[in-house]
């Protein structure tokens, strides 16, 4: 989950590790650090907190055009400036950033401890910088080989010696690890996004290769010194889609972007004749498709709660037996593959550490594995037997916002091409797409309605405590409120379903712990309305999202945020707006880092 970044060339390093640094602090920000060659020294510069205090500890004349640098996200030792990477070994002449966790440290570093090397942090990261310099002998690409052979976990490695300024070598193994093509330079990351302000052009590492860079050229192998040829890849994303682009933080941008990314989404995958989808990226046939008996989707937190919502809109309008696993539980519950049975990983980032193993884990056991993610080449898209991209552009900010409803999207359309192939009619089919279509106006008219949702968020951010309420297919909308709620503001939130709160949710209520209910005008309606009542019957404070003129809720409710009509299986998309923006206005009234919360990091590259 940290993020690293390497830059070999004739420009100084410093700037451009800075930079490269800043935009992968989505990855990790308790400390930071970088290291840079010149005329065969080391110099190495770390310091915990965010990447402005490192900043401004580098000297702004700091030569040396080779170095590496790294922001934290912390597994092994506390938040110190000791702990910061780079590590560097006895002779702090070799330098070694890392991301990801080794899972035998203890037993390398006791063996060399032994031999004479002396450990100077609490980090499991500082062994490899150690077993790299006791087999190094002038080539540094071939010390790494060897030290990669002894370690067991994942990592994405780079390292750089002082005694060869001019080459940097990184090696992968469950870590993200990409590289950037430039004219006369070139650059090692974690993430595509610390180099994009320099090239376009990429080269995506797979585990088990090691990579090493020169100024004008590269050059692949996998651990037992093979040579791999590899494809350059054109990133598709521009500059300005990583900017803040005139908004105080990025997770405000991103919240008003999802009009944009949701049609983007569907956006050439809707038959307008059939009234159906297209969604060539699964690579299987109509018929394929019409044997399917059963779906689950496996996935790690918001992507979770997006299938949910999928396995629901399954089973009701497609009828097809669906649901939805956390990736962290199938790893290692020994899980069952069907036969006929298909199944969806969904990741923003496509590297989630517990999605692409549980991905993995299904794999070996015969399934048939879909992706749904965002970041173009990443690991679980170039993996897994098929998938869809949601094209949500890149999201910064660590609380996923548009790539919720862009992930909803996605499952909306394969639910229509299963519903079609089955009872779904040509007239309900047409119903559900003109629904679809008008979801991003939709959305629009909710984000027109800010400044109330705003004044709500402040007036209800000083309580310690809160309940999220759904029924249907709005029940894991309200789990993903309750995240948002608790991700950012740190207001200890849950969601349940509304029938649940007299089975035990209910002791919680008081006039201190108010409960947001989901109410739309469907089939449950008189339900929730029910457990509001409930509520208020105790003292609690009751506060609604529900639809424009629902007289009735707005009797019950202390405040009531409105919401455009829309038929039933849109709702999720538009009580996701305001849920976003209560959770976001109410951090801001806490004084939070809405982008950047604490002890949290964007892609989850660590189980």
């Amino acid at each position: 989950m940290c993020g690293i970044v390497g830059y070999c060339g004739p420009k100084p390093s410093a700037p451009i590790l800075l930079e490269g640094l800043k935009r992968l602090e989505y990855r990790g920000y308790d400390s930071a650090g970088i290291g840079v060659v010149h005329n065969n020294e080391l110099q190495v510069i770390k310091k915990s907190g965010k990447i402005a205090e490192l900043q401004d500890s580098v000297p702004p004349d700091l030569e040396g055009s080779y170095g590496i640098g790294h922001t934290r996200w912390a597994t092994h030792g506390e938040v110190t400036d000791l702990n910061a990477h780079p590590h560097t070994d006895d002779s702090g002449r070799l330098a070694v950033v890392h991301n990801g966790i080794i899972e035998n440290f203890e037993s390398l570093k006791e063996k060399l401890s032994s031999q004479g090397h002396v450990f100077k942090t609490q980090t499991d990261s500082e062994v490899i910088a150690h077993l790299v310099s006791e087999y190094y002998d002038g080539d540094l690409e071939q010390a790494v080989r060897q030290a990669v052979a002894l370690i067991k976990g994942t990592y994405g490695i780079l390292c750089v010696h002082a005694d060869e300024p001019d080459i940097l070598v990184g090696a992968r193994n469950g870590s993200p690890l990409v590289l950037g093509i430039g004219i006369d330079e070139m650059f090692l990351a974690s993430d595509v996004t610390a180099m994009i302000a320099y090239t376009k052009q990429v080269v995506y590492v797979e585990d088990g290769e090691i990579v090493t860079i020169w100024p004008d050229g590269y050059r692949t192998t996998d651990f037992s010194d093979r040579q791999i040829q590899k494809t350059v890849e054109l990133v598709s994303w521009e500059l300005e889609e990583i900017e803040k682009g005139g908004y105080d933080n990025f997770m405000l941008k991103e919240i008003f972007e999802q009009p944009e990314s949701i049609e983007r989404a569907m956006r050439g995958r809707l038959d307008d004749e059939y009234w159906t989808g297209h969604l060539g990226g699964l690579e299987m046939s109509n018929a394929e498709l019409k044997d399917i008996r059963r779906v689950r989707i496996i996935a790690a937190g918001t992507s979770c709660y997006a299938g949910m919502v999928a396995a629901y809109l399954l089973e009701t309008l497609a009828r097809v037996p669906a649901s939805a696993e956390l990736a962290s539980e199938v790893r290692y519950k020994n899980p069952i593959v069907e036969p006929r049975t298909l199944f969806f990983v969904v990741s923003q980032s496509g590297e989630t550490a517990d999605t692409l193993y549980a991905m993995r884990e299904l794999q070996r056991k015969g399934a048939r594995v879909m992706g749904i993610c965002n970041v173009v080449g990443s690991t679980i898209p170039r993996e897994s037997d098929g998938g869809v991209y949601i094209h949500s552009g890149p999201e910064i900010a660590v609380a996923s916002t548009k790539a919720f409803t862009s992930q909803l999207t996605a499952f909306y359309l394969f639910t229509l091409i299963m519903a079609r192939m089955r009872d779904l009619s040509w007239g309900a089919g047409k119903r559900f797409v003109e629904d679809l279509k008008a979801v991003p106006d939709g959305v629009s008219t909710v984000l027109d309605r800010t400044d109330h949702i705003e004044e709500l968020g402040r007036k209800y951010a000083h309580y310690q405590n809160f309940l999220f309420l759904g029924r249907g297919i709005n029940y894991p909308v309200a789990l993903e409120g309750a995240l948002k709620l608790k991700e950012i503001s740190y207001i200890h939130a849950e969601g349940y379903s509304a029938a649940e709160i007299k089975h035990g949710p209910i002791a919680l209520i008081n006039d201190q712990t108010p409960s947001m209910f989901l109410v739309t005008d469907d089939g449950l309606r008189e339900k929730v309305i029910t457990s509001m009542k409930e509520i208020k019957a105790r003292k609690g404070k009751v506060l609604a999202i529900a639809v424009d003129g629902d007289k009735e809720v707005g009797e019950i409710a202390d405040d009531v945020i409105s919401i455009p009509p829309a038929t039933e299986f849109m709702y999720p998309f538009l009580m996701a707006i305001p849920l976003q923006l209560f959770a976001y206005y109410s951090a801001l009234e806490l004084g939070r880092n809405v982008d950047q919360p604490r002890n949290l990091a964007k892609s989850v590259t660590v189980e």
